[in-house]
């Protein structure tokens, strides 16, 4: 699994023109589920997630996390992060989990962020839709996060 967090000061992603998540001061989680990924991968990564400390605490060092200064986290499914792009000009996804397996990876992902921050501290898109995503990035603070799983064994 992949995530590339965002640090924002605001997020929302609309359907169909509808808002159907939004936040205010926290992360932006893009989230990808690959070949072999398992709800090992999904607790990990939603815990890493929660702990990278990407906010400025007093003394405007990268010392806090998400949890750390109360902020919200929007998901939204994003397989495109998973894309070949070592031949030609067009990116395979072969390498993203079918939709079945990770539309639920991430349903797990979702609710272990939830579990820690609370039902009201977490939004999310719509699993397959087309969405438009806005944000406001904080910094910029972009980061990439990934499972065990994408770690090269040795």
């Amino acid at each position: 699994m992949k995530a590339l967090i965002q640090r924002v000061s605001k997020s929302a992603v609309r359907v169909d023109g509808r808002v159907v998540g939004e936040t205010g001061k926290g992360m932006l989680v893009l989230l990808s589920v690959k070949h072999g990924d398992t709800e090992e991968d999904a607790r990990f990564l939603s815990e890493r997630c929660l702990s990278v400390r990407i906010f400025e605490d007093e003394n405007e060092k990268m010392n806090r996390s998400v949890v750390d200064v109360g902020g919200e986290v929007l998901i939204v499914s994003q397989f495109t992060l998973h894309a070949d792009t070592r031949k030609g000009n067009r990116p395979s996804f072969d390498r993203a989990a079918p939709p079945d397996v990770a539309e639920r990876l991430y349903g797990l992902f979702v609710e272990g962020l939830k579990q820690r921050l609370g039902e009201g501290r977490v939004a999310t898109g719509v699993f397959r839709a087309r969405m438009d995503v806005e944000l406001v990035n904080d910094g910029p603070v972009t980061i990439i996060l990934e499972s065990k799983s994408e770690f090269p064994t040795e």
